[in-house]
């Protein structure tokens, strides 16, 4: 089971969740001179990127990564990278290694193998994936009915392109297996919605009907998980 942090205010589980993750990447650096994560994009992150990036760590060693991004340019609104760089890579946290998926090929099909190469040099196995979590149960870019559910489940690669049954964007995404390539994984649950689906993905069931099950209901990488109202 994973370990639960309540809250019954969103701000207050974002700060707690800046304050374990500067711990954890402080104690990185400590133990193996380098630090790594990988973010989640969306509106949950954001006060939490904004609360990290403040945070006295030797930022010249800490690497940050994405768990997914929309095959969109780095200035576009969707974009994860623009999220992280205008939340998280501020100050003095600037000076962290960025290692973004999205790149010049002219859709997230070509441009697999570049970023799998890009990826295959991270230090791994990453210190946090941190996750969200949508409310039809997807995580990363993993989505249910996705024709690339399947292949995101078993493959050894660290990344793959997907186009979503629903979302807009053509994605590159991490793995099952990469997301479990990593020391610690977390993730927030927002509102009442979005517990809901988290509750049902914990009782158990087929993990191609609730991808989020792939982090949840494994046993080979701890999971803490921040709730909030």
């Amino acid at each position: 089971m994973p370990t639960e942090h309540l809250f019954v205010d969103g701000a207050l589980a974002a700060a707690d969740m800046a304050r374990r993750i500067g711990v954890i990447l402080g104690e990185a650096i400590a133990a193996r001179g380098v630090a790594s994560i990988a973010l989640s994009g969306g509106r949950s992150p954001r006060p939490v990127l904004e609360a990290l990036s403040a945070m006295a760590l030797d930022w010249e060693k800490v690497v940050v990564a994405l768990v997914d991004e929309r095959w969109v340019e780095p200035d576009h609104a969707d974009s994860n990278e623009r999220l992280i760089r205008e939340t998280l890579l501020q100050g003095a946290a600037a000076k962290a290694r960025f290692v973004g998926m999205k790149n010049e090929a002219a859709d997230a099909y070509a441009g697999q193998a570049a970023c799998e190469a890009a990826y295959a040099a991270l230090p791994w196995p990453l210190d946090i994936a941190l996750l969200g979590m949508g409310e039809d149960g997807h995580t990363a870019s993993l989505f249910p009915e996705a024709k690339e559910l399947a292949e995101g489940l078993s493959t050894s690669a660290l990344t793959l392109a997907v186009t979503p049954p629903a979302a807009p964007h053509q994605r590159m995404s991490l793995s099952a297996s990469a997301i479990l390539k990593s020391r610690h994984i977390f993730l927030q649950i927002g509102g009442a919605a979005k517990k809901a689906v988290y509750d049902r993905a914990l009782a158990g069931g087929p993990v191609e009907e609730l991808p989020i099950r792939v982090a949840l209901c494994q046993h080979q990488v701890s999971v803490e998980v921040w709730i909030s109202e």
